[in-house]
């Protein structure tokens, strides 16, 4: 497995990737599909602001992606980065994440990122073991934030001080 930085050829297979997790998950708040297109403008916004987006490759195929983005766009949290990682459906637990997310934090701390932010939509255990195992601790926890498949759902946000 390789992992490398996005590049605009990967935007189809990371559009197909992230939208199984939008049409059939709480994963994310998002409830319609997302273009290829669109996915390359959010890999150009991320990296306009010198942060890394990275894929996991495996035999030519795409199983995982992550990247940072900044926190809030005051110039005091320029330091601080909200982390995002999804795998592909069916390769979840092969560690797949956990090697996204070494290498991003690689990167996050070469950077200077002090202080590393996740959301997760709950329940996701998995999610939260992952944020857990790269040693983010739960800070807040918003019950009914979200409404989506016709039900509530709470967001709990991790964080950590590289």
């Amino acid at each position: 497995m390789t992992i490398r930085a996005a590049r605009s050829s990967d935007c189809g297979a990371i559009a197909a990737l992230y939208n199984h997790y939008v049409t059939g998950t709480i994963t994310t708040f998002e409830e319609e599909p997302v273009q290829a297109d669109e996915i390359a403008r959010r890999i150009e916004k991320v990296r306009s602001a010198s942060l890394p987006w990275l894929v996991a490759e495996e035999n030519g195929r795409i199983v995982g992606y992550t990247y940072a983005t900044a926190w809030k766009s005051r110039s005091a949290y320029r330091l601080s980065a909200e982390v995002t990682v999804y795998v592909a459906a069916g390769s979840e637990g092969l560690g797949i994440g956990s090697l996204l997310y070494s290498n991003l934090f690689t990167i996050l701390e070469t950077l200077g990122i002090h202080a590393v932010i996740g959301g997760i939509a709950l329940p996701n255990d998995r999610s939260v073991a992952l944020h857990e195992k790269f040693g983010l601790e739960k800070v807040a926890h918003f019950p009914q934030v979200g409404f989506k498949f016709n039900r509530w759902i709470d967001v709990g946000y991790w964080q950590r001080i590289l």
